[in-house]
């Protein structure tokens, strides 16, 4: 049965199936591949949601690498960002004089993005280079560096391969639109 058969409760509609995904993250992971032939990188998974793309893109690169996490929030069970970013669990490297990988889900409004890279930037790393799974097309998102971007999607609630709703779906194999209803009190 392939993802599009699977979809489950909540889905208004798939996105990005599977083989997609996967096949996008190979072709990512060889320009990182190339980009730090002779370094050993720092990837910076972004959780919760990075953890499913982070993992796959980690797999797929054939250099030397190390990683490592940080946890902030803006969201909460919310489906629009706060605008207030917490660090909820920062790294255990230094990263002064490092390559840094920040491997982000999605950059939706881009306050959280912002606020982490002025973060780490004060830190001292040699570069920091942005990887997102996903990019929202939103007019009135903040300006912020992204390297390099798997997808760029519309501006809706989108759930599975990491991302979720309330905790839930983050399992779904495929990236789908969570259906309004399901947040809406309908």
């Amino acid at each position: 049965m392939s993802d599009y058969e699977r979809r489950a409760e909540g889905v208004a509609r798939i996105l990005i199936g599977d083989g997609e995904i996967r096949s996008r993250i190979c072709e990512m992971a060889k320009e990182l591949d190339a980009a730090y032939a002779g370094d050993v990188p720092l990837l910076v998974g972004v959780l919760n949601g990075a953890i499913t793309f982070m993992t796959d893109l980690m797999r797929a690169m054939t250099i030397p690498l190390e990683v490592d996490f940080m946890a902030v929030s803006s969201y909460g069970a919310a489906t629009q960002s706060s605008g207030v970013v917490r660090i909820l669990k920062d790294l255990n490297e230094d990263i002064e004089g490092r390559r840094v990988v920040v491997v982000e889900d999605i950059v939706d409004s881009g306050l959280t993005l912002q606020y982490l890279l002025d973060v780490l930037q004060r830190r001292n790393p040699l570069d920091v280079r942005v990887v997102a799974l996903l990019k929202k097309e939103k007019t009135d998102a903040v300006e912020v560096q992204v390297d390099q971007v798997g997808f760029t999607i519309p501006d809706e609630f989108v759930i599975g391969y990491g991302l979720d709703y309330a905790g839930k779906y983050r399992n779904l194999p495929y990236v789908a639109v969570l259906d309004p209803r399901m947040y809406s009190g309908e």
